[in-house]
């Protein structure tokens, strides 16, 4: 077994970029002997730092914090770097498990929309919802994905899974009763938790409910498919109407495969 190993065979044999040895060279980590050309050369004890610097990059560590372990290397030192890199690895467990979650709840969400009937009317007792709101007129498909964005933006840390996130949107009733559909004048989102950092709730009560399908062109007819049914059952109205968005544009893009809920409150 050689004593000394040139750069390039340290570089292929630990995976490790010669700009990042060289790098390692700098901070004073590894300390290399050159040969009469001026060539690295790498000794053994080289060999057990690059094996301790490669698992704890893994883990996440900086190199200032792997310079400063290893300038000060000790059983005491060890076990803190042991305790360190576990707190580490619970942290990533987490991390996994909630992203594991959070595909859960997608596919058991697309898997129950599925199963929904379009064009049923029904009447939900539900609970308080809390919202956040950005008011703006929109009167193109093009301009709500770029609201919802914005909305995201202003409220990621309450709302880090766009995806799954509950969108909804309010109606524009003034163009609507002009005859102008797919026109809004806020977008909100249903927040999953109780916080008090919201701008509206959605009282709990009764709501009318009916879902379609396709695309949003049809919404002002949809609209008032559920007006009449409510005229027409004698269910008193109390509230404006707003879509929540099932299935959209996060989950597929044909538009044929839209699933959007109209609900309005009522008063049964």
């Amino acid at each position: 077994m050689k004593n000394y190993y040139k750069i390039g065979e340290i570089s292929k044999l630990y995976g490790i970029g010669a700009d990042s040895l060289r790098y390692y060279e700098e901070l004073g980590v590894l300390r290399p002997k050159r040969d009469q050309n001026g060539y690295r050369l790498y000794n053994l004890k080289d060999m057990y730092k690059l094996n301790i610097i490669r698992d704890l990059r893994i883990l996440g560590f900086s190199m200032a914090q792997i310079k400063e372990y290893l300038d000060g290397q000790s059983i005491a030192n060890t076990l803190k770097m042991l305790e360190d890199e576990q707190s580490l690895l619970q942290q990533k467990i987490d991390e996994l498990r909630e992203k594991q979650s959070i595909i859960r709840r997608r596919m058991a969400s697309l898997n129950a929309a599925k199963n929904i009937r379009p064009g049923i009317f029904a009447v939900k007792t539900l609970p308080e919802r809390r919202c956040v709101q950005l008011s703006q007129h929109i009167t193109r498909d093009e301009e709500m994905d770029f609201v919802i964005k914005k909305l995201h933006k202003k409220h990621e840390s309450m709302v880090p899974d766009l995806v799954n996130q509950t969108v909804g949107a309010f109606f524009s009733m003034d163009d609507w009763r002009q005859g102008r559909s797919n026109v809004y004048q806020s977008i909100f989102f249903v927040l999953e938790n109780s916080t008090a950092d919201y701008d509206f709730v959605l009282p709990a009560g009764d709501y009318l409910s009916c879902f379609y399908q396709g695309n949003y062109q049809q919404n002002g007819r949809r609209i008032q498919e559920v007006l009449t049914f409510a005229a027409a059952q004698g269910i008193p109205v109390a509230g404006e109407p707003f879509e929540l968005y099932e299935i959209d544009n996060r989950y597929t893009i044909r538009e044929h495969e839209f699933l959007t809920e109209i609900q309005i409150q009522v008063l049964k």
